[in-house]
């Protein structure tokens, strides 16, 4: 069975979701084709979807075509809801990148392109709407040139019941000199181009381009047909299985359910699999297998490579994950750089929201959803204000919670200048721990590294392991602001125990004490998140759109011109300009283009202004103490950090 997964993408309001319908339809997966603007969407299951009229979660269709089984994903097209487009493009095997004939080419479409791109995501090109007034397929394919990629072909009118166009002959002439000489020797065959277009398509370089209206379907048809012809697979189900988790959903039941892509070999229930939840392998059996349409699903007894599918009996397996024969976890690039307090009545007990949340945190990772102890709070990382709309009615419906949100602040992390040793020792009555680490500073960007430097003959491997895991098991708090430390790389040099009297929890302890010793030792910074910016604007606003760009103490490259418009690329602080796209559409009428992606994080621009209104207060943080604990007649008794030093006993 040739099984083939294609994803759907698109900037918001680009006509996704319809496109989507009328391949379902035309492949007679469903009767009758819904609307967004009618709420009858099929793939807009949700209440929140329908109510919205824009996708919030990634779901699947399932299609037959020729012979073929299509696994449709309809991805999220709001920025807000971009880590779960991001966990679901990673199983893709081709992408449809739907762009409006009007609006062209927008700001979230260049971060779609991106992540196809990064991912290596063989892409296809549906230029929609084109029975609306202003659209310009012309204009658009020029704008794809200029800002996605200049290996756009089309083949609307250029390739109908497997013959390759003149214009796609080219196309591929053009890259590749061995073509050009057979193009112009006047080769014919057929079966040699059409394999050779399938090939450029599928190795990323060159991207299909068709044109034309969901909403009146007109050209659907024919793109199916195109779309069928020019993608291949080649899964192997005679290997033994492997997969990708791509998202964790819970049903009415609250039964968690795990989907994957198979990428090789077959799956049955009461099979075994086998995956890593921090740092510890699980195995556990696999009790029912379903294949998902829409929001109806149906129980299979196996499933094979290319299928995508939900699996129960997993209790802690994370999007990302590789699953059998793939044993490695994916980093997601999108990362929400806002945080947001969750408000709820005095009456609800904070266990019980907590409770749900974690559920929603195992559904979408990027939450993050912590425990704030000193505060009482319960805080989570987002991506923007409709998202914590969303969040609310979801909690609502599916908990029967009313919660709301504080309003969002910025995320901001905290590093180190320069390289420093930490000790902690802890030695209360019949306990024993002693940890010695070196922190340097990291590139940016880097996170938490971490390097073992201690013999065995000095600490057990178990012990040097447990040692890891807690700097790993949390983000650790730093001394100016009580935000998570990040970009440095931590060593462990040394670490003592004793047998009798080492128990768990120990470790956790000494390591804490020694990594906020080394913290107070050290020169610390705060670093903010920052956007990387593209914005395109007529000639005459490019003096005001760099004067906000100076005044939001951004960065700025030489801006790129043209006899009418400026294109101005940089860097810029997320907290001053976080909601300048709606002040651009404001003075350029709407005509100015914004694209903003994650840029990770930098210096902060205004450090003792947040490190002041933070007011976070170092000696009283109930998770972390600097001091050491050791033990004298039969006593245990605290010396501060900076006597302590003296007092180790593997020094």
């Amino acid at each position: 069975m040739n099984n083939k997964t294609i994803g759907m993408l698109a900037h918001v309001d680009a006509g996704k979701t319809t496109f989507a319908e009328q391949l379902l339809y035309h492949t007679h997966s469903i009767r009758e084709r819904g609307r967004v603007d009618h709420k009858d969407a099929y793939l807009d299951s949700h209440e929140i979807e329908r109510a919205r009229g824009i996708t919030v979660f990634a779901d699947q269709a399932v299609m037959s075509h020729k012979g073929s089984t299509y696994y449709l994903i309809d991805t999220p097209g709001h920025v807000d809801f971009s880590s779960e487009m991001e966990r679901a493009i990673q199983v893709m095997d081709y992408a449809i990148l739907i762009i409006s004939a009007v609006e062209g080419v927008q700001g979230h479409t260049e971060t779609v392109w991106q992540l196809l791109h990064k991912h290596k995501i063989p892409t296809f090109f549906f230029i929609n709407k084109t029975d609306r007034v202003g659209a310009e397929v012309g204009r658009v394919i020029e704008e794809i040139r200029m800002h996605l990629t200049e290996d756009v072909c089309t083949i609307t009118g250029n390739l109908a019941n497997g013959e390759v166009g003149e214009a796609l002959l080219e196309s591929m002439a053009e890259r590749d000199e061995q073509l050009l000489e057979k193009f112009m020797a006047g080769m014919e065959d057929q079966t040699f181009w059409l394999w050779t277009l399938q090939a450029k398509i599928r190795g990323h370089q060159l991207f299909p381009c068709a044109s034309g209206s969901a909403l009146q379907d007109v050209g659907v048809t024919e793109f199916l047909d195109q779309l069928h012809l020019l993608t291949i697979v080649d899964y192997d189900e005679q290997t033994l299985f492997g997969g990708r988790i791509y998202k964790i959903r819970h049903d009415n039941n609250g039964v968690r359910l795990t989907f994957m892509k198979a990428l090789s070999g077959t799956l049955k229930v009461r099979d075994e699999l086998c995956y890593t939840n921090g740092g510890v392998q699980i195995c556990e059996k696999v009790t029912r297998l379903l294949i998902f349409n829409g929001d109806k699903s149906h129980a299979v007894d196996q499933v094979s490579a290319g299928d995508l599918f939900a699996v129960t009996g997993l209790s802690a397996a994370e999007a990302g994950q590789g699953i059998g024969i793939y044993s490695d976890k994916l980093v997601y690039e999108i990362v929400p750089t806002l945080k947001s307090k969750i408000i709820f009545a005095d009456s609800l007990n904070a266990k019980d929201v907590l409770k749900a949340f974690k559920v929603l945190n195992a559904e979408d990772p990027s939450l993050n959803v912590m425990w704030e102890e000193s505060l009482q709070e319960i805080h989570i990382h987002i991506m923007g204000l409709i998202q914590l709309e969303v969040l609310e009615q979801l909690v609502r419906e599916r908990f029967e919670l009313d919660v709301s949100f504080g309003s969002p602040e910025i995320l901001y992390k905290e590093t180190i200048q320069s390289t420093v040793k930490g000790y902690g020792h802890f030695e209360p009555l019949k306990h024993y721990a002693e940890v010695h680490l070196q922190l340097e500073p990291g590139e940016r960007n880097s996170g938490i590294t971490f390097v073992n430097a201690c013999h065995t003959s000095n600490l057990s491997v178990g012990n040097q392991n447990l040692i890891k895991t807690h700097l790993y098991e949390r983000d650790h708090h730093g001394l100016l602001t009580g935000m998570p430390i990040t970009d440095i790389k931590i060593t462990l040099l040394k670490g003592g125990a004793h047998n009798e009297h080492t128990h768990g929890g120990d470790f956790r302890e000494a390591t804490f004490r020694a990594l906020r010793q080394g913290l107070e030792k050290v020169e610390n910074v705060l670093l903010e998140p920052y956007y990387y910016y593209k914005i395109k604007v007529e000639m005459d606003y490019m003096g005001r759109v760099l004067s906000d760009i100076q005044r939001a103490y951004g960065q700025f490259e030489p801006p790129g011109t043209t006899d009418t418009h400026a294109v101005i690329t940089g860097k810029v602080p997320v907290a001053t300009f976080m909601n300048y796209s709606t002040e651009l559409a404001s003075f350029t009428h709407g005509r100015g283009i914004i694209h903003l992606v994650f840029g990770g994080y930098d210096l902060c621009h205004n450090e003792q202004e947040v490190i002041s209104r933070k007011g976070y207060r170092k000696d009283a943080d109930p998770l972390y103490s600097s001091s050491s604990i050791f033990c004298a007649k039969g006593h245990g008794y605290t010396v501060p950090w900076d006597e302590a030093e003296v007092k180790m006993h593997l020094l």
